[in-house]
């Protein structure tokens, strides 16, 4: 496996982030289809704490101390105990795109890392570095997708307009 593909997608994935977020009205960022749905502000705040707390340390710790422990942490809650929906729109953007900065150089410097490393999980099994790499690209798709849909259910709220001609939603 070529892992710089992966690496490669995840920059250029900041750069899709960006365009998916940046200028966002206040009205557009704390949009939401239904109060158990994030807006754009929860999802970038989400991706801000993951960058940080989940993937690159989780990567991280399975490549230099397998043995160790995890970080146990719970991203669900960090909604309301860390008020993402009182956070700076713009700044939370900002940081985020430092740290996705930071995650890249600091893979690029990984010297012949092993991707095979893995921490044995108590429930789960082995998790090798590998699995947290490819998960972390993952996740990007998975908030480009949410993100992008929470902006097509704004533009049908705004317009009142059916939007079936451009296409059906999958």
């Amino acid at each position: 496996m070529n892992y710089s593909i992966i690496i490669d997608q995840l920059e250029r994935n900041k750069t899709t982030f960006y365009q998916l977020f940046n200028g966002a009205t206040e009205e557009e960022y704390r949009w939401k289809a239904n109060k158990d749905k994030w807006c754009l502000l929860e999802i970038i705040c989400h991706l801000y704490d993951e960058e940080r707390e989940d993937f690159r340390t989780r990567t991280r710790s399975t490549l230099e101390t397998p043995d160790q422990p995890l970080p146990m942490f719970d991203p669900v809650a960090w909604v309301t105990e860390r008020n993402y929906i009182e956070q700076d729109y713009q700044q939370q953007l900002s940081s985020f795109l430092y740290e996705r900065t930071q995650s890249i150089q600091w893979l690029r410097a990984l010297k012949n890392p092993n991707w095979q490393s893995a921490f044995q999980h108590p429930k789960l099994g082995p998790l090798t570095a590998h699995h947290f790499l490819s998960n972390w690209l993952a996740h990007d798709y998975l908030h480009i997708r949410q993100a992008t849909k929470v902006k097509y259910d704004y533009l049908k709220v705004l317009t009142g307009n059916e939007l079936s001609y451009a296409g059906n939603w999958i």
